[in-house]
């Protein structure tokens, strides 16, 4: 329990150290965790197979077809919203909406949930 304690202790002290806030440094990875997955065509492949099986044809479309849920292809939606937030959302899902949160349920959990956002700003439509 004592140590427990001190090293409680000790993360927050060094987390208070650093130059660059935590958060920032998630992000920054999780940025570059996308950007090379955006580059792999396995990568891209894999969050295609995930889309369509966890998200097109139930709420989703590939194409902008008009209905309850975004289409999540939409350069402005894409622009507007980071990974760190499309990620939370595909997690945690959005309270009073079919939009269910899969929380950490993918085969190969975080990486085929950036796999996923990688494919989507892959195939993002081009922005006028």
């Amino acid at each position: 329990m004592k140590l427990a304690r001190l090293l409680a202790i000790a993360l927050c002290v060094l987390t208070a150290c650093t130059e660059e806030p935590v958060v920032e440094v998630i992000a920054d990875a999780e940025l570059t965790v996308v950007a090379a997955y955006m580059a792999s065509p396995q990568a891209v492949a894999r969050g295609e197979a995930l889309f369509k099986g966890s998200c097109a044809e139930y709420c989703h479309n590939v194409l902008p077809i008009e209905t309850d849920a975004s289409f999540l292809f939409a350069c402005e939606w894409l622009q507007e919203t980071d990974n760190a937030a499309i990620a939370e959302t595909i997690r945690s899902g959005i309270p009073n909406t079919r939009m269910v949160g899969f929380g950490s349920n993918f085969p190969e959990g975080d990486a085929d949930l950036w796999k996923l956002i990688a494919y989507l700003r892959v195939n993002q439509t081009p922005c006028a």
